[in-house]
């Protein structure tokens, strides 16, 4: 609904106040679709996440369509809208995962992106099973966080969201020669605690390298997202506190808002072909300010895939329904 005709502070919440399309039963007719996964079984410390989708629903009342950085209008190129939440079971993580890896493989076969809000950091791997299913290949990898999140089993239980990119390398979802992991900084539990992510080829860029040169960052960021097909994932966590308190596990000395901002605007041209946002807890953020970084990022990132398909598609062919059925706010 057009904020001239109800009020941004009024109305049913929507993930950036699209249309909602909430049927688990088919895909519609969109170029992106935003899934909210709320699930935080796989939590090792302050559990929570699993309010972070609808955190970020009421959080996008400000959420506007024009992106300054990029000059680009995201809803002239896309058709998104968002597509409710998935029912995940709280206490079962193997039928979670079953359960969204479902969706992700119906989005993947339809030719739809997907874009997963969190959730902790465990959605990820139903969604990277849910895209080898419907893709039958492995995909490239760019992970922003302030973990690694590819450590070994936690309090007797192989899968969680610590464990995540580990599980997913073994299982042959992702491309580790095409990773790379942006933000990661300790203080550590051990000094093996990157060990796997190193001894399999993933390139991991600390906080250390963001703040002293973020143009090189960015550069490698590029490269990567240069190799091929791309699965983006989001923790809030890459942010410091001051700008991120409302996450499972928050490490002060993380990015500024606009550092991540930057590093997002750097994928214009990847070939995204889902992402997610994770690791939400809006209860430990009474002032809402993670919620609202997380609406930024969303913006963010279809921002890019905006910009890509415009980039890309002839000049004598510009889409006439970019606009048809949206209802999406200017």
């Amino acid at each position: 609904m057009p904020s001239g005709k109800m009020p941004r502070f009024a109305g049913i919440p929507s993930l950036l106040r699209l249309p909602v399309v909430e049927s688990m039963d088919s895909v519609p007719a969109c170029d992106v679709l935003l899934c909210g996964v709320p699930f935080d079984g796989g939590s090792t410390f302050r559990p929570g996440a699993r309010f972070g989708p609808r955190a970020v629903r009421e959080a996008s009342g400000l959420a506007r369509r024009f992106s300054a950085a990029l000059g680009i209008d995201i809803y002239e190129e896309l058709r998104v809208a968002d597509g409710g939440d998935i029912a995940v079971m709280p206490y079962d993580i193997e039928r979670a995962l079953h359960t969204i890896a479902e969706r992700a493989e119906a989005l993947a076969r339809s030719g739809v992106i997907g874009g997963f809000v969190g959730g902790d950091q465990t959605i990820s791997l139903g969604v990277l099973r849910g895209i080898h299913r419907a893709k039958l290949r492995p995909v490239g990898l760019i992970h922003i966080d302030s973990h690694s999140n590819s450590s070994g089993p936690a309090l007797g239980r192989d899968i969680h969201h610590g464990s995540v990119f580990k599980n997913a390398v073994e299982e042959g979802l992702v491309r580790p020669d095409c990773t790379i992991q942006v933000g990661i900084r300790g203080p550590y539990s051990n000094a093996e605690c990157l060990a796997f992510a190193l001894s399999h080829g993933f390139e991991v860029v600390n906080i250390d390298e963001v703040k002293w040169d973020l143009h090189a960052v960015i550069s490698q960021v590029r490269k990567v997202a240069s190799r091929g097909p791309i699965y983006l994932s989001i923790d809030i966590s890459a942010a410091d506190p001051a700008y991120a308190p409302g996450v499972g596990v928050p490490l002060p000395g993380g990015m500024t808002s606009w550092e991540l901002q930057q590093i997002l605007r750097a994928l214009v041209g990847a070939d995204i072909v889902a992402f997610d946002m994770v690791e939400i807890a809006p209860q430990h953020d009474p002032a809402g300010i993670t919620a609202q970084l997380g609406v930024c990022v969303l913006q963010e990132v279809l921002s890019a895939i905006a910009d890509t398909r415009r980039s890309v598609r002839p000049a004598s062919s510009a889409r006439s329904d970019s606009r048809r059925g949206q209802r999406v706010s200017p």
